[in-house]
This record gives structure tokens, sequence and C-alpha cells, in this order.
């Protein structure tokens, strides 16, 4: 066969089953080029995927897809999925706007049971499917494939402890790489590695187990009192003992690049009808060094150069202002200061911007791995402890652990910063847009939102959250954190907006970043010959009634700009002070809908939506003139 023509002749699962065992291996090689050639150009997931090629071409040679299911925990290890599914086309609009979705999508295919854009669904919902199967009377297995530390996550141990009540027909896949984004932590990786330490104990017990069965007459008998010594001591010797106390059968580890064992493994094993726990070993990166030597810079990626390993836009700049790179420095600073000071972040200390706390400050920086909700407790138990906890999440994953916000940390008072990244929508999409958590923060008591406009304003907005000593959400999307021009711009004062720019035909109230575009916004109306004042408005709660006051007694029209969803965020809360103030004004809102926001490019889902510079500028040059 010609190159490559191994992953072309597969458009069905089926088509994989017809392939002898001795071609995967190069299939699985022809995959890697095809994931390689597939992120380098469009931006996405690369390590995870590279680590789980072969397992998932074992996984589809033993399932039957038309009958039995499989979930994927996380998500963003579902390319090879998707191109062994039909879909190895459609992966190359990855990231793309009206694209290939980064994760598994039940609209994009009939073989995607279940979408999943964060860690630790995978084993509920595995069990909800399962046990709508019993309920049928219908066959076919249920396999959860959990990864990249979702094990450890609070969900994924809820689910693991209703397996043995639900059903008794279950397959749980250990992908264990021993990463999550970042390196594993816990208890829990800790175990897991002592189960691959163990992997010479189970050999050597399953052959002295062969042994004594072929003893003539005495041989049963001698296998029960071994085994009744077994049971009696395996808390402290046999590897997998928490799955087996749970009612699991735990098998493992297994090498999950070697199909010539992995491949006939899972048809055995996935034809039991029992809950099952198969750990498998895989290699995050695994087939590119660069992915292997460090999988946590080559987990999600912009397009890149393969040679070189570089994006293709040049060699990122250490020195380059973000706003994840500015807290990083700024927290270090705040550490050195103040020894009460401590950050915390949920298996994301790259993609937050930590590092440098982590390298300076040890014993000042926890890393809970994925489990947001225990970040949260865990922050308000040190600041209940007179600590200064600044707790470091993406925007959308904290909104798993809302309501430990409001119950643990707003009703008592305590000074927790949050400090949320990717607050805006994002390549990845509507599991990952920061757009949402607005109108839940402003029904909080004695909680604080506020939102940087550039790192300059960030330093100063975590000092003051700091010095305050209460509940305190500070805001910002991912990428650019450049100062605003200006040199006689005013100090962060709490509750005070900034006026950027007078103008007397309309002011645009923009929130963080927006008061860039805004003023570009501004410059493309001038043009026009309408002068538009900017206001960055800092503070979203308490916001500056009495600066917007002044505006509705000039009776200046109005419009909000703010990269969330109109309906809950500034436009809401700008709407709420102008009722306060019993003044009636002409005012537009600019904002995300309450919709599905989809995937793609900033720059498109802008375009689509009307929130690029230019469509603003036409929209409220017709507000005006109206």
């Amino acid at each position: 066969m010609t190159e490559r023509s191994l992953l072309e002749a597969i458009t069905h699962p089926e088509d994989l089953r017809k392939l002898p065992l001795d071609q995967l291996p190069e299939l699985a090689c022809q995959i890697r080029e095809e994931l390689l050639d597939v992120v380098s150009n469009r931006g996405g997931h690369l390590a995870s995927n590279l680590g789980v090629v072969e397992l998932t071409v074992a996984l589809l040679r033993a399932l039957d897809l038309d009958n039995d299911s499989v979930v994927w925990d996380t998500g963003h290890q579902g390319y090879v999925f998707k191109m062994l599914t039909g879909r190895r086309d459609l992966l190359h609009s990855l990231r793309q706007d009206d694209g290939c979705c980064g994760f598994l999508h039940r609209d994009e295919s009939v073989h995607d049971v279940f979408g999943a854009g964060h860690a630790g669904t995978a084993i509920s919902a595995g069990l909800g499917l399962a046990a709508a199967r019993d309920r049928s009377g219908k066959a076919g297995k249920v396999v959860a494939v959990v990864g990249d530390g979702a094990l450890g996550t609070g969900v994924s141990l809820e689910g693991l402890n209703s397996i043995i009540e639900t059903t008794q027909d279950f397959v749980l896949i250990l992908n264990d790489n021993r990463m999550s984004i970042a390196p594993n932590v816990g208890a829990l990786s800790r175990y897991l590695n002592r189960i691959i330490a163990g992997e010479r104990y189970n050999r050597i017990k399953q052959f002295v187990r062969d042994l004594v069965c072929r003893i003539p007459r005495f041989g049963d008998k001698i296998r029960r009192l071994v085994q009744r010594a077994e049971e009696a001591t395996k808390s402290m010797i046999v590897p997998g003992v928490l799955f087996e106390e749970l009612g699991l059968r735990y098998i493992g580890p297994l090498d999950g690049h070697d199909l010539s064992r992995l491949v006939p493994t899972l048809e055995t094993l996935l034809r039991l009808r029992q809950p099952l726990v198969i750990h498998v070993l895989t290699e995050k990166g695994r087939g590119y060094p660069q992915a292997e030597s460090e999988p946590e810079v080559y987990h999600g990626l912009s397009p890149f150069d393969v040679e070189q390993g570089v994006s293709k836009s040049g060699p990122v700049d250490a020195r380059a202002v973000t706003f994840s790179a500015c807290l990083g420095d700024v927290l270090s600073t705040a550490i050195a200061r103040d020894s009460r000071v401590m950050a915390i972040t949920a298996g994301m200390c790259q993609g937050t911007g930590l590092n440098p706390v982590r390298e300076k400050h040890p014993k000042h920086y926890f890393d809970v791995g994925i489990a947001e909700e225990h970040a949260v407790v865990f922050a308000a138990g040190l600041a209940a402890a007179d600590c200064r906890p600044v707790v470091a999440i993406y925007a959308s994953f904290m909104q798993r652990a809302m309501d430990y916000v409001f119950h643990d940390v707003c009703l008592q008072n305590l000074p927790v910063v949050f400090c949320l990244d990717r607050a805006g929508v994002v390549a990845d999409g509507p599991t990952h847009h920061g757009i949402l958590d607005i109108g839940f923060w402003q029904t909080l008591p004695n909680l604080s939102v506020l939102q940087p406009a550039d790192e300059w304003e960030l330093q100063l907005m975590l000092d003051a959250a700091l010095e305050r000593g209460a509940p305190t959400v500070i805001r910002y999307p991912k990428g650019n954190a450049e100062v605003l021009p200006g040199d006689s711009r005013p100090p962060v004062e709490w509750g005070k907006a900034e006026t950027l720019r007078d103008g007397g035909d309309v002011v645009i109230w923009a929130s963080g970043r927006e008061a860039v575009r805004a003023l570009d916004v501004a410059d493309a109306l001038a043009a026009q010959g309408i002068e538009a004042g900017v206001v960055n408005a800092r503070f979203l709660m308490p916001m500056d009634g009495a600066l917007l006051a002044t505006h509705l007694e000039r009776g200046t029209p109005l419009v909000t700009l703010e990269n969330h969803c109109v309906e809950g965020g500034l436009a809401t809360l700008v709407g709420t002070e102008v009722q306060k103030h019993g003044m009636p004004t002409k005012m537009l809102c600019k904002g995300w809908p309450r919709a599905v926001v989809p995937w793609g490019s900033e720059d498109g889902i802008r375009r689509k939506f009307r929130l690029d510079t230019d469509s603003l500028a036409a929209d409220i040059a017709d507000f005006v003139n109206a």
C-alpha cells in the first residue's frame, strides 16, 4: 500500500476491524502524522491526542459502535476518535469558523454519544447510558475513557462510588499519562504510581496461581487457601485494591502503546459483563519529541512549525504582555511583600501564569488538580486562618464552583481573591467561553467584581483587593494586556470608573479590555463626525453610579460594550443603575446574546455577532442618527 493509504481507507470504524493486526503500528504512525499536520496548521490540543493513538485504535477494534458507546473524559483527547469515525477531512477545519468542534459533540456524529469540554463527566454520563441500556434490556458496552487527571475531580469520584450500585456491566478505562494539563498531583496520583510499581507483583501472583493449580489433587484446595490469605492482606500488598473494594475488577497496568498486546487484551476484556477498571499507561505527546519533553507546553497550541516546534507567528516572547503573565509577576511581588498571600490553581499553573510563583515561592503555591470546588473551599479555610489566598482559574471552569463561592466565601465575608482568566470568547467554543459568570456574581453578597483593561490596572486591582480584605473577583480575557495609551491616567480608586475620552454625541461604557476596542470604535465614529466618549468601567460591582448619573443628566445616549453576555453582564448592571436614577435614556447594549456562541477564531466569531470594530462603529452610528 502507498504511504498514508491505511488511514485514508478508514471511513467507518468497521474498516479498522478489517486491517491485519501487524498493520496497526503503521496506521498509528500515519495517525500521528495527520495529527501534527492538523494541529500545526489549525491549532488545537496536541499532546493528549498523540498519547491516545494506540488506545483509540485498540478500542475501536474491540467495540461495535453501532451498539457500543464510548464517552471521553476529557473531550480534547478525542481527535483520533474523530479521524476513525468518518471525520478525518472535517478535522482539518478544527477551530475554524463553522468547522470541526475541538471536543466531542452530539450534533457532529452519532458516535459522539455525550459531549463535554470539561473534565470529570465521563463516569457519571456513562453510568446514565448504562442504566438506560439495562432498563431497556438492550445489549451493548458502555466504556468511559478517563484521562488527563480527570479521575481526581470530585464528580469522577462520586461516579466511581456509584458504579456498583448502578450497573453490573460497565468499563472504566483509566488513560494514565500522569498528566492533566500539568503533571498530576495528589494522593490518588501517587496511588496510581504505586500500582505501576506493583506490576511485577501482579505477574508473580498470576504465575504462582497457575503453578498451584497444576498440583494434582491438592491444587484447588491450596489455591483457595492462598486466595483467603490474599484477601486478608490485600489492602497492604495488592495493586488496585481501591477499585476492588469499590466492587470493580481491576486489570492492569497495561502498556497503552503496545498494540500487539493491547488489542487482543481489550477484545477479551470487553466481552466480559462486569464492572471493570482497565488501567492503561500512555505517554502524553508520544511520537513528537518536543511534546514528549514538554507536554504541558504542547497541550493546547496555536498554529506552529512542526520542525522547529515554535509558533508560526514566531517564537513566543517570554516578555509578552499578557494578563496571565502579568498575574504571575504581580502575585510573586505581593507574596514577597506579605507572607499571608497564597496562590492556588486547579491544575492550570502555566495557563494561569503562576509559574513564577511556583518557582520563587513554592511554600505559597498550591495546585489542587482539577478540583475547582475544593480550591474554593480550601481558599476559604486559608482566609479563615488570616491568610490572603488568590485563586487563579479560567472563568468557564470557575462556573463549576459558584455555589462554594457563595456558601463558603461570601456568606462569611472571607478575604479570597478570584483571578478569572479567559473571561471572554475563546477558540475552543461554548464549553470554554467565559461569558456567563457575571450574571451569577452580581447576585452575591459582599462580593466585588473588577475588570482591568491592561496589566497596569491588574496590578493595582490585585493590590487593592488584597488590602481591602473581602471577597473579590478580578476577571480578564486571554491575551494582550498592553498598557492603554495616556500618560496621566488616574490610579484605581475603589468603585470608580475612568473616562478615557470625552464626547457629547454618545458615551461608550466598556468593561475590561473592551475599552481598547471602544477607543478604536470612537476613532471610526470621529471619521463620520460623531463625537463618542469612552468610559473604562473598571468596576462592575460596585459600579460608578455617580459618573453614570452625569451622563444621564446630560441626556447623552449610552452604549455598553462587553465581552460577556448582554443579559446578566455590564448592560444589565448599567440598566439597573439607570432605573435607580429614574432618568430614561437612549441605550444600546453590545455583547454576546443568550445563545450558544460557537467555536472558531475570535475575529470570526466577533464578525458573526457584529462585535468587531467596523460592525460596532456602523451600528452605533445608526443608533446615534436614528
